[in-house]
């Protein structure tokens, strides 16, 4: 998934290089030299391409889970385009040093609109095109084998089903339509399919896994993936109900090491404070806003569940009356939940409310970036209700995370559960790059104002 994005945001990049390339020569009748690209050409470039790329990220053309369609990217790309000759504009107004002006910008745009459109419309192709597929065959009949199968049938990446192979004693809840006949070997049912892939999706492989076949087939160059790594490929979250601990001792990921650890907090640090001091002038407003609507203090204080399960104290704007708990104990907000106030709707959907936990982070008991801590009262009853929930805790939690801008506010055990995918997803992938594409989305999820409650 974030392969996807690198490799959008890369072509990007290259196509508003040459879009500054072939306008310079359309204006100017020449390229510019070695010497004018950098006394001229490097800031006033690195502006070009930055600036067009933000437009692209804010007008929502980098999906993680899918490629745009021609007619909706091509609408999203000419508003980024539009959106971005003005924030140009602007700069060479106010300074011409630092930005291109004139005809050149104009064809520097276009020309860019046009090459990341063909370079977008290529790539949504190379994912729909059977031609350009690779094709899956799923070994299993079964439940599971059903979930992979209608996961293939409905993603939006670039496989298609070739198949269904069946096994001895396995039941069948497929219907006959989906099930080949088979009279031949898995390796020549492979052949005669030309499948890329095997996805493992056996409910049970003790006494029918086919051993000798899917040997051959791995030895002869058939790529061989079980059914929790395929889901984890497609969806970004992990298939937790067929995950065995066995599964996670062996699977690649979960490599949390020591300079990872060290880069991210040094990133956490100065982040925090940048933030805090972009919005230190609006804190006063903040606190007159809370207090003239409600009485209580201003500051939330209440005990999170942090790493390695220790309890911290978490800090937030008070959003809800001072006694909203008074008689009914810990509880989900709910959607409309009268506790809150008029001013913490405000301040939970614009997420101004989380400002104080970067305090949190500059403390060292939270992370701008991981699973979101849940309070104790809820842990104990999740811990005994949903399998791993405790492994969430080896990293420290976060101002944001994948869960949160992957899935809606949660507020029962089913959300909490899907939420963990995620959440374990992110564990077992974390990188410092995750965790800025991770940043991007939360800036999109603020300024669009989703997933509040």
């Amino acid at each position: 998934m974030v392969k996807r994005v690198l490799t959008l945001i890369t072509g990007d990049a290259i196509a508003a290089c040459l879009a500054l390339l072939i306008s310079h020569y359309l204006n100017y009748g020449d390229l510019p030299t070695g010497e004018e690209l950098v006394e001229t050409h490097l800031v006033r470039g690195a502006l070009f391409i930055f600036t067009t790329l933000i437009s692209s990220f804010l007008l929502e053309i980098y999906y993680l889970n899918r490629f745009l369609g021609g007619k909706e990217c091509a609408v999203r790309i000419g508003t980024a385009v539009i959106f971005s000759f003005f924030v140009l504009s602007g700069i060479f107004h106010f300074q011409p040093l630092y930005m291109y002006g004139g005809w050149m910008l104009v064809v520097a745009l276009i020309i860019f609109g046009c090459l990341q459109l063909g370079w977008h419309y290529l790539c949504y192709l190379s994912s729909r095109f059977s031609a350009f597929a690779r094709r899956v065959l799923v070994l299993g009949t079964g439940p599971l084998a059903r979930q992979i199968g209608s996961l293939i049938t409905a993603g939006s990446q670039n496989y298609v089903l070739s198949g269904y192979v069946g096994c001895a004693s396995e039941n069948v809840e497929l219907t006959p339509a989906d099930i080949p006949v088979l009279a031949e070997p898995l390796y020549e049912r492979v052949k005669s399919s030309k499948a890329h892939k095997i996805v493992i999706s056996l409910s049970e492989r003790r006494g029918i896994f086919p051993l000798q076949e899917v040997l051959t087939c791995k030895f002869s160059g058939i790529e061989v993936v079980d059914a929790p790594s395929f889901y984890e490929q497609m969806t970004g979250k992990l298939l937790l109900e067929n995950i065995t601990p066995s599964w996670f001792i062996f699977s690649q990921g979960f490599k949390v090491t020591f300079i990872l650890r060290i880069m991210k907090r040094v990133i956490d640090i100065a982040c925090a404070m940048l933030i805090l001091l972009v919005v230190l002038p609006l804190l006063p407003f903040i606190v007159l806003m809370i207090k003239l609507d409600s009485p209580g203090p201003v500051l939330f204080r209440q005990q999170r569940v942090g790493a390695r399960e220790k309890n911290f104290t978490i800090y937030k704007f008070r959003t809800m009356r001072a006694d909203a708990e008074k008689g009914t104990g810990a509880v989900w907000a709910s959607m409309d939940d009268p506790r809150i106030t008029r001013v913490g709707e405000f301040l939970r959907k614009t997420r101004i409310d989380e400002i104080p936990q970067l305090f949190n982070v500059l403390g060292g008991s939270m992370s701008l970036v991981g699973p979101r801590p849940e309070r104790p009262e809820f842990v104990e009853k999740l811990k005994e209700i949903i399998p791993y929930y405790s492994s969430r805790h080896f990293v420290k939690p976060g101002v944001t995370g994948w869960a949160q801008v992957s899935y809606p506010y949660g507020a029962s055990v089913e959300d909490a559960i899907e939420k963990l995918r995620y959440d374990l997803y992110y564990i077992k992938n974390l990188t410092l790059v995750f965790d800025l594409m991770i940043i991007l989305e939360t800036i999109k999820v603020v300024l669009f104002r989703r997933g509040g409650r």
